[in-house]
């Protein structure tokens, strides 16, 4: 049994991740701001939720006091005045190194994403590569980063959100229609994470995760139509209109697009090659997993995401 830390794990990939990490009999903590959001963990054997800030260095030292490991799952895809891009894709990973020296946490496992780079096109790929540039720079720790494409599964706010789309509105404007991603179902990302932990093999390493398939944009709408069984316009904008239609979204209380994301979309999410073959395993196959939970949605379902995404 190991004692790990989840930073980020009442969300969709920290759930998925605890769920694992406590059936292969680890000791997990799981820090979040509202232990209420964190509720559906609270009754899985050897998972302890403890509330507090990861902006608070006592408070995460604390957290981290006598662990084995630390995965930190921290981001956000919007930008924001109050725990933006800066503090928690690029300082949180650089606070979180001290502190895992100064508590002798030795495993770091770090969540980053396709296509960072210091001169990416997005400030979102950007900070993203300034905190894996911290935690890799870590040579004393067992460091291990995951770049994945857009994750998808039951509760994601990506093939969920386009279904909402699709379900309430007649026609689906759509940016940058040709953008490629390589979705991977979120269990196969926590399956990653967990065969990592205990595997000297991936220290050091970055490992891109990927679905078995590449899809455009609209090629993912067209999907979830077929799988609702139903019939909409799909209106694919070019680059100027794409650009207008992320500037009026950012004035929207529900953010579904913002420029920044826009400028990500320039980049495709492809992994560079195929799985990591250190895992022993293939990825899971949207066609196999989305239609199962796209399908029991319905109307009061997307009200609610929807509300809950303007926080209302």
């Amino acid at each position: 049994m190991k004692h790990v830390v989840v930073l980020g794990g009442s969300g969709f990939v920290g759930s998925a991740i605890v769920h694992r990490l406590s059936a292969a009999g680890h000791a997990v903590r799981v820090l979040s701001r509202r232990r209420e959001r964190a509720k559906h963990l609270i009754l899985l054997p050897n998972v302890q939720v403890f509330e507090g800030d990861i902006r608070d260095d006592v408070v995460l030292g604390a957290i981290l006091r006598g662990a084995d490991a630390v995965i930190n799952l921290i981001g956000v895809l919007h930008d924001q005045a109050d725990g933006g891009f800066d503090a928690l894709h690029a300082e949180l990973p650089s606070r979180l190194v001290a502190l895992c020296r100064s508590r002798q946490v030795p495993r770091l496992l770090h969540m980053s994403a396709l296509q960072v780079s210091a001169d990416a096109p997005s400030a979102y790929l950007r900070s993203k590569a300034a905190g894996e540039a911290q935690v890799l720079a870590a040579q004393d720790l067992q460091v291990t980063v995951f770049r994945p494409s857009v994750i998808f599964g039951r509760g994601d706010s990506f093939l969920s959100l386009f279904a909402n789309l699709v379900r309430l509105l007649p026609a689906v404007v759509l940016a940058k229609p040709d953008a490629r991603f390589q979705p991977v179902w979120v269990e196969d990302v926590a399956q990653a994470f967990l065969l990592s932990l205990d595997d000297v093999a991936t220290h050091g390493q970055i490992y891109e995760l990927g679905g078995p398939r590449v899809y455009t944009l609209r090629q993912l709408i067209e999907f979830v139509m077929f799988v609702l069984d139903k019939r909409r316009v799909i209106l694919g904008l070019n680059d100027k209109l794409s650009y207008l239609q992320a500037w009026a979204m950012e004035k929207l209380p529900v953010k579904l697009m913002t420029r920044d994301n826009l400028a990500s979309m320039q980049v495709d999410s492809v992994c560079s090659g195929p799985f990591p073959a250190v895992f022993d395993f293939q990825p899971t196959a949207l066609e196999v997993v989305a239609p199962g939970y796209l399908s029991d949605q319905n109307l009061q379902t997307s009200y609610q995401q929807f509300r809950s995404k303007a926080g209302r």
